[in-house]
Parts: structure tokens; C-alpha cells; sequence
């Protein structure tokens, strides 16, 4: 069977969507009757064209942003959650194999916890943004009354959806049965898009000159508005920050500039630099030191190494897998990093779901449990 992203099946595509409005024009004066066959004759000759040219469309786009990489993949039979490997510094190793088995089992309902819609207001920042809070059962137990508990912010990609990350990710659910399994402390869920500044523009959580400051809100302004409204511990060794694509860029870049605000990141199908596009504009005001501060490869080379967990998730179908193995390459002591990469996977919600269980695991390893 051809690629799903090779140049061969696209090739293919487009000479049968050729052929096809081809042989739709060459009917379609055969096709003028009244009659009720030659109305369907018509509508099936122009559904076939339209949907010889949008498959071919569609190819030549999942080619270029390799959301599905594999035939398994489109058909969501690829394997279960990917195995977490801990590197150490200057021995870079790529991947590993995944695990096949994976159950879940659901809870009852008044036992799942809560997910909250609020808004929360940066005083440094000025911004404000939606967002989904989720409290777990533990929260209103009486045993836990006097407790405050750890926090992980899950930022969506760009340019998704809080509600994806509930609808599609499932992260509340993951969380409870991690929960449940004792690989996650009890452990409060923050789940917000990228873009606190409103409108539709891809800030790539940057304080921008003369601009939006979002990673002043996500760094400073969001962790201290809930401490101040949840029962959420103000240590760092107690915030994580999670996200997929832009997300994951954002995690990595929140954990490695301001180690006091997250002290864990996990990066599913991120990359290492904030890029350049119509949806961006001019991030950087021709500043190139600022561009380089942005840049997380070239800090993990020339700046001290930061006190962080940094877990990164790709596979080798993903533009971010070369980039994945120069961080391993280049991180250093205290700095500890871990991959999840999985054998087959693109750029879509089927394998990041299969990400975020081990990577709960994973930070369950490193969050602080609430403390009374």
C-alpha cells in the first residue's frame, strides 16, 4: 500500500481527480435530460468530482502538516500509550518500543470530581482567558479539607480549543484514573488555549514588544490567581504545565525561562523555536537576542542549565523528531530530560491520547502529593 504522505499516492490522487472531472464534463451534456436518471447522473458526476478533488486536496495538506502519517494511524489502530525513557546528560538515545495493552475503567460519576468554567484575570499581564479548572474527588473529601494541592496547566495547540482537551483528550478522565492507580498525586488541572490575549493571533506565549504579555500570564499572573481562588500549593515543585504542539512549545519554554514557575513540562508533538508566519506577525521587533531567548535549543547550549523535568513525546514520522534528539543531546545537569517516542504517530489527537497517560505517570514522579 502507498504512503499516506508519499509523493506517489498524491500523484495517483491527482490523475484520478483529473480523469474524473475529465469524464464528468465529457457526460455532462449527455446527462441534460429531464428525467430523474440523468438528474442523479448529474449529482453522482459532480459529488465524484468534488470528491476526487478534495481527497486529493486533502493528501497534499496531510502531506505537508503530517497530521496522519501512517494507514494505521488515519484508522486508529495503532498501538497503546508510548514507554517513558529518562536520559542522561550528554548520552543522546532515540526511542523505544510501545507498550500494546491498555485498559480503561471509568468511575462513578459522584466520585469523578468537578470541572469548573472560569476566567482568570492576570494583574501583571492585563489579560484574561477562559478556562476549564477541574477538581478532583479529593478535593471535597473531608480527609484532604486542609490541603493544598499540586496544579498542572494543559494548554491546547494552536489554534485549538480548551473544550478539545476535555471533548478529544480526555484529560480529566486520564487524570482520575491515574488518580485512581496511584501514579498521580490528587493533582488540580488548569486547561486553557495558548491565546490569553484574545482575537486570533499566535502570540507562542511570548511577552511581545509593545504587545501582549502571555508569558507573563501563564508564568506569574495564573499561578498566583489560583493560589489565591483554589486550595493550590504556591511551590513551584508543585506546577506542571503540559501541551501538545504549540502547547508543548509553550510547556517547555514556561519550565526552562521561569524554573520558579513550573518545575515540570511536558512537549507532545512540540517544537523548539517560535516560528515566523501570517498568523504570528512580528514577534521578535527585529530583536534577534530576543528570538535567541525564545529559542530552547540554543538555551539547553549556552545558558545554565535550569532546575526542570522536561518530558518531550514524538515519533519518528513527526517534523519534531530530529529536533527531539539535539535536546537530548544538549541538556544538562540539574536539568533532567525523559522521550515517549512512540513507533508510528503524526500530528493529531489519536496520538497524543496515547501520550498522556504515560506522561501523567510520569509527572506523578515529580509533582509534590497535597500537603495539609
Amino acid at each position: 500500500m502507498p504512503s499516506l504522505t508519499g509523493v506517489p499516492l498524491q500523484i495517483i490522487a491527482a490523475v484520478v481527480a483529473v480523469a474524473v472531472f475529465a469524464a464528468t464534463m465529457w457526460l455532462w451534456p449527455k446527462l441534460a435530460g429531464k428525467g430523474w436518471r440523468s438528474w442523479l447522473g448529474r449529482l453522482g458526476a459532480f459529488l465524484a468530482a468534488q470528491v476526487a478533488v478534495l481527497v486529493a486536496m486533502g493528501l497534499v495538506a496531510n502531506s505537508y502538516f503530517g497530521f496522519y502519517t501512517t494507514w494505521s494511524d488515519l484508522l486508529g489502530t495503532d498501538g497503546g500509550p508510548g514507554t517513558v525513557v529518562d536520559h542522561q546528560p550528554g548520552k543522546a538515545i532515540s526511542l523505544t518500543g510501545e507498550q500494546k495493552m491498555y485498559s480503561a475503567q471509568g468511575s462513578a460519576k459522584d466520585r469523578s470530581g468537578v470541572i469548573q468554567n472560569v476566567t482568570i484575570k492576570g494583574a501583571g499581564s492585563g489579560l484574561s482567558s477562559q478556562a476549564y479548572v477541574y477538581l478532583p474527588p479529593q478535593y471535597f473529601q473531608p480527609a484532604y479539607a486542609a490541603h493544598k494541592f499540586p496544579m498542572a496547566l494543559v494548554l491546547a495547540g494552536y489554534p485549538g480549543s480548551a473544550e478539545k482537551l476535555i471533548s478529544l483528550m480526555a484529560y480529566p478522565a486520564s487524570t482520575l484514573q491515574a488518580i485512581t492507580a496511584g501514579q498521580l498525586p490528587p493533582t488540580i488541572l488548569v486547561m486553557m488555549r495558548t491565546t490569553p490575549a484574545g482575537g486570533n493571533r499566535d502570540t507562542e506565549c511570548m511577552d511581545i514588544p509593545d504587545g501582549p504579555k502571555v508569558e507573563t500570564y501563564f508564568t506569574e499572573d495564573l499561578p498566583k490567581a489560583m493560589t489565591a481562588g483554589y486550595r493550590v500549593s504556591d511551590q513551584p515543585q508543585s506546577r506542571a504545565v503540559i501541551g501538545n504542539s504549540t502547547g508543548g512549545y509553550c510547556a517547555l519554554k514556561f519550565a526552562l525561562r521561569k524554573p520558579d514557575a513550573y518545575r515540570a513540562a511536558v512537549s507532545l508533538s512540540g517544537y523548539y523555536t517560535a516560528p515566523i508566519d501570517p498568523t504570528t506577525g512580528d514577534l521578535f521587533a527585529g530583536d534577534a537576542k530576543l528570538k535567541q531567548q525564545n529559542d530552547l535549543l540554543w538555551r539547553l547550549h549556552t545558558q545554565p542549565a535550569a532546575p526542570v523535568s522536561l518530558l518531550l513525546a514524538t515519533s519518528p514520522n513527526e517534523d519534531d523528531y530530529e529536533g527531539t534528539q539535539k535536546m537530548i543531546g544538549a541538556f544538562k545537569a540539574p536539568t533532567q530530560l525523559s522521550t515517549i517516542t512512540l513507533d508510528s504517530g503524526g500530528h493529531n489527537f489519536h496520538t497524543w491520547t496515547r501520550e498522556i497517560p504515560p506522561a501523567l505517570e510520569w509527572l506523578g514522579k515529580r509533582l509534590t502529593p497535597p500537603q495539609a
